[in-house]
């Protein structure tokens, strides 16, 4: 909209105006538009019920004239001479009577045809049929007592009638046709009002137009516009086609009926240009309203204008008019007045918190920022030779935001205020040294003397000075932080590359737990390439990139297919299949696997109907999917859930949710609460790669848990490492005694398939059985599968 910026420069006056009009002219210019779309709408529907009419008058016109001409064919019929010739078969006499009755009814063609439909006598008229028409004319009539039949005839529509002659049983058949004449269509015009057009097509020539009611402009439009249209225009009126398609033998008849619309319109233009009147007037009547009520409220506006730019340049002697006003200006001017006793105040309050931290009273990001910035200037105007390196140290503290939803926000203070003491004991022989926090739970230090080993000896002493654990009212905290170093110029040379890859180590030490990380090089790579993943997972998402696979868990007792593992697999464009552990783990990283876990949710939901053809006898096909820890934090996580079963109609009996031993212990209370939660809307719940992590078998069976899935890497180790095989009959049988499902994966070896059994664990999960496969190659694998097991009689 180029036009925006240079309205937003009027004058408010002008302004309130224009929009005042602009918005009373969209609200008449939107009545008048439904208005007319109403008009012509209902105009419409009228003209579809008198073109219906118009074609019921034409079948009852054709009904009429059918019956007539019935009545003149049994005439004949019972002639007597035309009885005795029929009688004694004289050709000639009958062919005679034919061509007189012809002459006296109108018929252009007039036959005698045997009670086989054989021709016996034919008139002379002008059109001469071939047996084999008069048969096909005639055998559609045969089982009629009255009634019609149109042909095409040398491009003219014919009206053909057929009666018995009986003596008293049936010796044959009169069959009479009568071309069709312009007074049909005039008698359909002047009853129905509706213009008329029939058009003939034989099979041999192009269709054309044989009789109309159509002015000469109106039929030539129709020509151009072409016949197979529904409407066209024509002398500025439109005219609304209904087309009928006739039965007939020797072509196609097709018969046209026109409306005019505007004819139909016509009744209702008074009324839409009294609107326009009306809307005219409102429009002047509103624009001097708006003009008036524009002028009472900016005069007082630009007084207060000028008393702002006075405030602006330094004037706050001098007080604002109109404050007696009880308006708004009033409340306005007041409130400017208020702002003039307490910018001084206002001022020393910003450049205090401009450059320090309130809560630790150690300088912020912007202080320490110009303070790194002030140390590379200071070296940058010596000789290189004379140049000293400086290191800036940036320290993040580890699982902060755990403190503070468990302890509070109070004690979390408490607890940066003391990071912030440690720090500056730490440093305190270090010259010149500066620390600050940077903001939330990162700090930084700035050590002008330092290189990259004095640097990595003063991140050490503070790793030390971490693992004395801090005490507040009986509550011990223990801390840990990830700790990053860049040094200047080795690194960079400017101060906010420098802060930058200061930044970019220490985020690389907190995700490998290295603790403390010189930078190097690399990592800008690493850095670029996790943006970049990041970015081509969202697309992925949003272009249906990714794909679900299924691996099947096998009843070990039945060999049934109870239930399938969803994995998920991106399908990169470029790339090719890549495989989840090439992005899950940094989608997890970055909180974007919540994304990807509701979208393979979605996805199974969406074919849940697919799969069931695959399901066991008797119950439904039972789907894992994997949880991971952001999803359990998500409190509103299984909300969307039950909204994504809604949408497909699909049953949370039919899901199970794998979740790790760690994804629980990272935050057990809150884990808890959303297991719950899950558990009430239905959902079966299973303990994955259980024996790997570290989680409390008391706290374990506090949770609504129906199912742990041993670790394959205990299953595969079973049969040659006694001790694995030790931890997995004791799972076994720790998840029986607990009334828990038990499933095995990682089963690969038919070995392991009869370990498993004579274990009695539930089900098994392995590529001894099956491979992930794309969901459309379930059904059939499973099948397979059912063949196979029952060849190798695995049960």
């Amino acid at each position: 909209m180029k036009w925006w910026p240079a309205f937003a420069d009027w004058r408010l006056s002008t302004r309130i105006v224009i929009l005042s009009l602009a918005l009373l002219l969209v609200v008449q210019a939107t009545s008048l538009l439904v208005v007319h779309a109403s008009i012509e709408r209902n105009a419409r529907n009228q003209v579809a019920r008198e073109l219906a009419i118009a074609e019921r008058i034409f079948r009852s016109l054709v009904d009429q004239r059918t019956q007539r001409l019935s009545q003149g064919a049994a005439v004949l019929s019972t002639d007597f001479g035309f009885r005795a010739a029929v009688n004694s078969h004289d050709t000639e006499t009958i062919k005679s009577a034919l061509d007189n009755h012809g002459d006296r009814t109108g018929a252009k063609v007039a036959a005698f045809l045997d009670t086989s439909l054989k021709p016996l006598a034919v008139n002379d008229g002008e059109t001469t049929l071939d047996a084999a028409l008069l048969r096909q004319i005639a055998t559609p009539l045969q089982n009629k007592d009255t009634g019609s039949q149109l042909a095409v005839i040398g491009g003219r529509p014919y009206l053909f009638v057929m009666v018995p002659m009986r003596a008293p049983v049936l010796i044959g058949w009169i069959l009479m046709g009568f071309p069709t004449e312009q007074a049909l269509v005039d008698n359909l015009y002047q009853l129905s009002g509706a213009r008329m057009a029939l058009q003939a097509v034989d099979s041999a020539g192009p269709a054309s137009i044989v009789m109309n009611t159509l002015p000469p402009e109106n039929l030539r439009d129709l020509l151009k516009a072409g016949l197979g249209v529904t409407e066209f225009r024509s002398q500025g009126d439109t005219l609304i086609i209904r087309h009928l398609s006739l039965s007939v033998i020797g072509g196609e008849l097709d018969l046209l009926l026109l409306h005019s619309l505007e004819q139909a319109v016509g009744p209702f233009n008074q009324l839409q240009l009294t609107l326009l009147v009306i809307t005219g007037l409102g429009l002047l009547l509103f624009g001097l309203g708006s003009a008036w009520t524009a002028r009472r409220v900016t005069t007082p506006l630009r007084s207060l204008v000028e008393a702002a730019e006075r405030l602006g340049e330094g004037h706050y002697d001098q007080r604002m008019e109109h404050m007696a006003r009880r308006d708004e200006i009033g409340d306005l001017a007041n409130a400017f007045d208020r702002m003039r006793m307490n910018i001084a105040i206002s001022q020393n309050e910003i450049q205090q918190l401009a450059y320090w931290d309130r809560l630790t009273r150690l300088p912020n990001r912007v202080r320490f920022r110009d303070a790194v910035k002030e140390a590379i200037a200071t070296r940058q105007e010596v000789n290189l030779a004379q140049r000293s390196p400086l290191a800036v140290v940036t320290l993040n503290l580890d699982r902060f935001k755990h403190v503070n939803d468990v302890l509070g926000y109070a004690l979390g203070d408490r607890l940066l205020k003391a990071v912030a003491e440690r720090l500056l004991i730490q440093v305190e022989h270090q010259e010149a040294a500066v620390v600050a926090r940077l903001g939330g739970d990162e700090f930084a230090v700035l050590l002008p003397t330092a290189g990259a080993a004095a640097a990595m000896a003063v991140a050490q002493r503070i790793v030390r000075s971490f693992e004395i654990p801090l005490t507040y009212d009986d509550q011990t905290v223990d801390l840990s932080a990830s700790i990053g170093i860049a040094c200047w110029p080795e690194h960079a040379v400017d101060v906010d590359a420098l802060l930058s890859r200061a930044e970019i180590a220490m985020y690389t030490a907190k995700r490998n737990t290295t603790v403390t990380q010189l930078y190097d090089a690399a990592l800008d790579s690493s850095s670029t390439q996790t943006l970049s993943l990041l970015s081509e997972l969202r697309h992925a998402v949003q272009n249906h990139e990714l794909r679900v696979f299924l691996q099947p868990k096998i009843s070990l007792k039945t060999g049934e297919v109870v239930a399938a593992e969803a994995l998920v697999r991106w399908q990169h464009p470029t790339r090719g299949l890549i495989p989840p552990m090439a992005f899950i783990p940094f989608a997890e990283q970055t909180g974007f696997i919540r994304q990807i876990t509701l979208w393979v949710f979605d996805e199974v939901a969406r074919q849940w109907d697919s799969l069931q053809p695959a399901a066991p006898r008797g119950q439904p096909l039972r789907v894992a999917i994997n949880l991971s820890t952001r999803d359990l934090m998500d409190p509103d996580f299984p909300a969307k859930l039950a909204v994504l079963l809604a949408t497909h109609g699909a049953s949370s009996a039919s899901f199970c949710l794998e979740i790790t031993e760690s994804a629980i212990m990272d935050d057990p209370l809150r884990a808890e609460t959303t297991l719950n939660q899950l558990s009430e809307l239905g959902f079966k719940l299973s303990i994955d790669d259980f024996g790997t992590g570290y989680s409390s078998l008391a706290y374990l069976k506090r949770l609504p848990v129906d199912e742990l899935k041993i670790d394959k890497s205990f299953v595969m180790g079973m049969g040659n490492d006694p001790d694995d095989g030790k931890i997995v009959r004791s799972t076994i049988d720790l998840a029986h005694n607990l009334g828990l499902n038990v499933v095995a994966e990682g089963v690969e070896t038919a070995a392991a398939w009869e370990l498993l059994r004579e274990l009695s664990c539930d089900e098994a999960q392995g590529y001894h059985m099956g491979k992930p496969m794309p969901v459309a190659e379930f059904p059939a694998w499973r099948e397979r599968w059912l063949q196979r097991y029952e060849t190798e009689n695995l049960s």
